[in-house]
């Protein structure tokens, strides 16, 4: 559909539901992919997906267009819902396979396949070590390629804050994946002394 966003909120509030599948389809995926990176969890991402649908869903009038974009306001939901429901389980989620068949290459041999997907797993488990001040300003800029401006929106806090928190986030993850590599090649090293 050609309707503009406005156009669709306004149609959603007056009670079209096919205007509100339209605004579903167009940003589902997004705040599932959010809310999956934050969560470390596939049951968990849809749960928090489902959450922010219902809450927008019910609040249609209290949606401000001036004070952004659309995606940057359901960002904004599911960072909430999502943190709150890590605060309720106390607890990171037990890690998801699903992501493996998407990194599959028929060309690949299994030993390949297999450190390709360890490596992303481990990605992943640093993404999720991270504190969830730097963890979401990762996901919202690099994964998601929401711009400084919308993350700051979505954060509450000003661009420069989002600079400094992206670039403290990557540095971390970079010094965690360095560290993994040496302690990789170094055991790989033993094991060949051993032989």
């Amino acid at each position: 559909m050609d309707r503009s966003e406005g156009d669709l909120i306004a149609a959603a509030a007056a009670g079209d539901r096919d205007a509100f599948a339209v605004l579903y389809q167009r940003h589902h995926l997004g705040v599932y992919r959010f809310a999956r990176t934050m969560t470390g969890s596939t049951t968990a991402a849809e749960d928090v997906t489902q959450e922010v649908f219902l809450a927008f869903m019910q609040g249609l009038d209290r949606y401000d267009e001036g004070r952004g974009v659309l995606s940057t306001y359901l960002y904004g939901v599911a960072r909430n819902v999502s943190r709150h429901r890590l605060r309720k389980e106390a607890r990171l989620v037990s890690e998801d396979h699903q992501r493996s068949r998407e990194l599959e290459d028929p060309a690949d041999n299994p030993a390949q396949l297999a450190l390709r997907l360890e490596s992303a797993a481990q990605v992943r488990r640093f993404i999720r070590g991270l504190s969830s001040r730097y963890r979401e300003v990762l996901i919202l800029c690099d994964l998601q390629e929401v711009s400084y401006e919308e993350a700051a929106k979505v954060l509450g806090t000003r661009v420069g804050t989002v600079r400094s928190r992206l670039h403290r986030a990557r540095q971390m993850l970079a010094e965690r994946l360095v560290t993994k590599s040496v302690a990789y090649v170094s055991s790989n090293e033993r094991l060949r002394c051993a032989i």
